[in-house]
């Protein structure tokens, strides 16, 4: 039996743009995707404080060290820039697995420093 469970999150990152004309998904800073363990092509899920939307995604790897967090295509429609959100990554397990695994969880500073 596989078990999904938190395997990374970035809590409480800031949108820095959103891009409604990009092919889709989410661009995030290699800091903040190495902090996690987070990689390009990824799945993930974004949550925003503002309106409670959630939304699932892709991760597209961002320059390192801008803080960047850029919602992209139709999801640009539901997380503005500015606004607080949280990003999640689940992993299969077994059980086993589960009881020893740690997840990665990083709180960003307001601009998305580590």
């Amino acid at each position: 039996m596989q078990l999904q469970l938190l395997k990374s999150k970035i809590h409480n990152a800031f949108v820095t743009e959103a891009n409604i004309d990009y092919i889709g998904s989410i661009t995030i800073d290699e800091d903040l995707m190495d902090a996690v363990d987070l990689i390009e092509g990824e799945q993930v899920h974004v949550i925003n404080h503002r309106n409670g939307e959630r939304l699932i995604t892709y991760v597209i790897t961002g320059k390192r060290g801008t803080g960047e967090i850029c919602m992209n295509g139709p999801a640009a429609l539901k997380i503005s820039t500015g606004d607080k959100v949280i990003i999640i990554a689940y992993a299969g397990m077994t059980p086993i697995e589960a009881k020893a695994y740690k997840p990665k969880i990083i709180f960003p500073k307001s601009n998305n420093s580590i």
